[in-house]
């Protein structure tokens, strides 16, 4: 009956919905920060319920927090639509329907496990999960977006494998920079409480210490991880990549970048919750660019293909031909 009632979509009309969908999966880790700078994370101290009803008290910090869950439900609607879409696009495509179906169950187990954040008093380990997962979710969401673009062929796999992997590798290094980001941010002054008067256990690695550690960690792997981030957009340049390759490799250095500026400030400043919030959207944007750079590289070709020789100057020449091919635009090699 559900199936009769939702409509059928075209792969551009999907394409949209999956956009949709990001943007509003992008924009509740912006408004979940919010949410604990302004120290309302336990504005409503109880959930589903706020104060024990349905509509919070006339108070700043428990309509913040309540609004907070009130857009997450629309972020919710957002990410059914784009699960339940996924099976009326013509023609179907299980891919997308895999991914689709990803993200309402991701915004489910991110409900149960800010529940559980609150009911545990915002414990740091909680708190950490609830923007992992966050980051999870736009894993598939990216992902989705990104497939939903293209027809199933319509981009050839990349003949440049070592730029495909260098791309790729960067990956897991974001992952690691984004953990001690969420470390320090536990470990800081901003636990989620301060606007409601609540006492918030702070993380305790390294006792008195631990801020001041996972701060200088953090900046260590950031840098680390800027700097990889030029030598791929280097090799990618030098490999003669195609633009839609490079252009999101330059996008996340340059938002690196704005990061490095950001946690400079707002370390000099002792930080301000202002400038955090900045630096924890603006993480959030940059693993975006980070997926979008992966995704745009695209899929290497198995080790046995060979080059194509169209002609002896192609067989000279691959690296011109290669950034033909990356990123699969629809352009053949010459």
């Amino acid at each position: 009956m559900l199936r009769r009632r939702l409509p059928l979509l075209t792969p551009r009309a999907y394409q949209r919905v999956a956009e949709v969908a990001l943007g509003a999966l992008v924009l509740i880790v912006f408004t979940g920060a919010a949410v604990r700078l302004t120290g309302s994370g336990l504005g409503c101290p109880d959930w589903p319920k706020c104060y024990g009803g349905v509509a919070p008290p006339l108070e700043t910090h428990a309509w913040i927090e309540y609004g907070n869950r009130l857009l997450s439900g629309l972020v919710g609607l957002a990410a059914v639509a784009a699960g339940a879409l996924a099976f009326r696009r013509r023609p179907f495509r299980r891919d997308l329907a895999v991914l689709g179906v990803l993200l309402p169950l991701g915004v489910v187990g991110q409900a149960i496990l800010g529940g559980f954040t609150v009911r545990y008093h915002l414990a740091p380990g909680f708190v950490m999960s609830h923007y992992a997962l966050s980051m999870l979710i736009l894993i598939a969401a990216v992902a989705l977006a990104w497939r939903a673009r293209y027809e199933p062929g319509e981009r050839p796999r990349s003949l440049d494998r070592t730029g495909v992997w260098a791309v790729r590798a960067l990956l897991p290094l974001g992952a690691v920079t984004i953990f001690f980001g969420t470390a320090a941010t536990a470990a800081g002054p901003h636990a989620g409480g301060i606007g409601t008067g609540d006492e918030i256990d702070r993380l305790e690695w390294k006792g008195l210490r631990t801020l001041d550690w996972a701060i200088h960690q953090h900046g260590r792997i950031a840098t680390v991880l800027g700097v990889a981030v030029v030598a791929v957009y280097l090799l990618l340049r030098r490999r003669g990549a195609p633009g839609d390759v490079q252009r999101p490799v330059a996008i996340t250095a340059v938002l690196l970048a704005v990061q490095g500026a950001v946690g400079g400030i707002q370390y000099a400043l002792e930080v301000p919750a202002e400038i955090v919030w900045v630096h924890v959207a603006l993480a959030a944007l940059t693993w975006v660019a980070l997926l979008w750079s992966v995704a745009a590289a695209g899929r290497p070709a198995p080790g046995s293909m060979p080059l194509p020789a169209a002609s002896e100057e192609a067989a000279e020449a691959p690296a011109a031909d290669v950034g033909a091919v990356l990123g699969g635009s629809g352009r053949v090699v010459r």
